[in-house]
């Protein structure tokens, strides 16, 4: 008796070839809001791209906050008024001071305030903070940090200063001068980060920016 074998056979189905769709998550924007041709060169120098976008405040100068107070505060505050306008985007911000004898230096008023600091700074060692906040405001996210470092001048004689006033513009500096170009000449030494006396502490800079998702290239 022949067994007649029935073979089961499943329909075709037609499947149709769906496209793969591939997200990639955009790497956001960084501000530097911040008019500082130093810090703009330091953050050239690292590899990263980013846009300047400068806010229009008032800088804080109360007599009675300490170095890091004022600073922390004034890098808060430009980081954040630019962050409004670009809630997208991370923004970096900071603001750099100098003390001596508990006493803050900003920026000169005129060429007679820069000779007097740096006749008050002229063989001596003071204090230099430079404050950084960063912050990402549709994420909700910010870090802030600070840094200290020492720097010993030489001995200043008048001579010495007209001669470096003349080669520098004192008036958008703290203290009067610069860590980088002719200030070797000025400066007999820097305990701590020198980037953070030019004005942007870099090795902390790039560990915090790489936090939201801000590498070099």
């Amino acid at each position: 008796m022949l067994h007649h074998l029935r073979l089961k056979t499943r329909p075709v189905r037609h499947q149709r070839h769906r496209k793969r769709v591939i997200f990639r998550r955009v790497r956001p924007t960084l501000l530097l809001a911040s008019n500082s041709p130093r810090r703009h060169e330091l953050l050239l120098e690292a590899g990263f791209d980013f846009e300047i976008l400068a806010p229009n405040i008032v800088e804080r100068f109360d007599v009675d906050l300490t170095i890091r107070e004022l600073t922390a505060f004034n890098a808060m505050s430009k980081a954040m008024t630019t962050a409004r306008l670009r809630p997208k985007d991370v923004v970096l911000a900071a603001d750099t001071l100098v003390a001596i004898d508990d006493r803050i230096l900003g920026k000169p008023t005129g060429e007679a305030d820069a000779v007097a600091m740096l006749e008050r700074l002229s063989g001596r060692a003071h204090e230099v903070c430079t404050s950084v906040f960063i912050c990402h405001l549709i994420e909700t996210k910010s870090i802030a940090f600070h840094e200290i470092s020492r720097v010993s001048f030489r001995r200043l004689h008048r001579g010495k200063i007209d001669s470096y006033l003349a080669r520098v513009n004192p008036l958008d500096k703290a203290g009067a001068y610069a860590a980088q170009g002719f200030g070797s000449g000025i400066i007999e030494k820097i305990d701590g980060s020198f980037t953070s006396v030019v004005g942007l502490p870099m090795e902390k800079t790039v560990a915090a920016l790489a936090e939201f998702g801000i590498i070099p290239n």
